[in-house]
């Protein structure tokens, strides 16, 4: 073989040697420090060298859960856990599901935004649950110690409310009036829309636009946020629907958890929408025009991710 041909044989071995690399996933085989991931967690982890994550779990047995009549143990499905694996440029992905009643769900998802983790879901697994539970998943990327100390602030702040009350709570905080004599006025002032009033109460839609295989979808097809207040102007309570696209859903959260709404829900309501849409149901109780304020800078939060 002549040296012409050898070394164009070379440099072709080398080029295809740098597509195989760049083609590869970084850092796909970089190492976990699982032993300081469990020293942060307080809990002892599994690894799976296959698929190279890092997984803590913590069982829900602090309180019996009954599911449609079967005392549940938390092998059926009752495991708050937190998976860890390498990521590009150095850093760490996470990904959880957390066990929660209804008293831990809004303070444990301020927890985990307060620690810089992203809340990207919350709804039920069962029907007929007693106490009702829901699972909060959480997600994050960046170092893998910062990672799982947020993960421990979750878990803590969970153990703190159930140290100071055994049982579930069967309510929020706060009053609602007797009697619905809700003033539209104010509120629709702060919104910067018109209301529907029905019976002394408010209800305040602002419509968003879509398409689902092929077919426009707007406003009267639920792509909406939508804010129904009640009870009094002193003590009202506000629920409803916030639809937006995934980059949106962090704001919003952060907006809404900032001033104390209670955030009951986050799904979605449809399949093959574009662009995709997420929704988040909230409750919230207070003054009427603060709990109006606080559904406005939650407007004010996505609106500031769109410009």
């Amino acid at each position: 073989m002549s040296l012409l041909n050898r070394t164009a044989l070379a440099l072709a071995a080398a080029l295809c040697a740098c597509t195989i690399a760049s083609a590869a996933p970084p850092d796909s085989h970089a190492a976990l420090d699982t032993a300081r991931i469990e020293q942060i967690t307080g809990l002892k982890g599994t690894f799976s060298e296959r698929e190279n994550v890092f997984k803590v779990s913590k069982p829900r047995t602090d309180v019996p859960i009954q599911v449609d009549g079967l005392a549940m143990p938390p092998f059926m499905g009752l495991t708050s856990w937190a998976a860890f694996t390498p990521a590009r440029g150095g850093h760490v992905m996470l990904m959880g599901d957390t066990v929660v009643f209804e008293d831990e769900v809004n303070p444990a998802m301020s927890a985990a935004l307060d620690a810089g983790l992203e809340v990207t879901a919350l709804h039920n697994h069962f029907f007929f649950d007693r106490p009702k539970v829901y699972f909060m998943h959480i997600g994050g990327m960046g170092d893998a110690a910062q990672l799982a100390a947020g993960v421990k602030k979750v878990y803590d702040k969970i153990a703190e409310i159930r140290a100071a009350n055994a049982a579930p709570a069967t309510n929020f905080p706060g009053k609602i009036g007797a009697e619905n004599k809700i003033t539209s006025a104010p509120l629709e002032t702060i919104l910067g829309t018109k209301g529907q009033a029905s019976n002394g109460m408010l209800k305040v839609v602002i419509g968003a636009r879509g398409t689902m295989q092929g077919t426009p979808i707007g406003n009267e097809m639920g792509v909406n946020t939508w804010a129904a207040f009640a009870g009094t102007d002193k003590e009202a309570v506000v629920d409803g629907d916030f639809v937006m696209r995934e980059d949106e859903l962090q704001p919003v959260l952060k907006a809404m958890r900032a001033d104390g709404i209670n955030i009951v829900a986050i799904h979605q309501h449809m399949t093959h929408e574009q662009p995709r849409y997420m929704f988040l149901h909230y409750w919230g109780k207070g003054e009427a025009a603060d709990l109006a304020k606080s559904v406005k800078k939650a407007l004010d939060a996505q609106a500031g991710v769109r410009k």
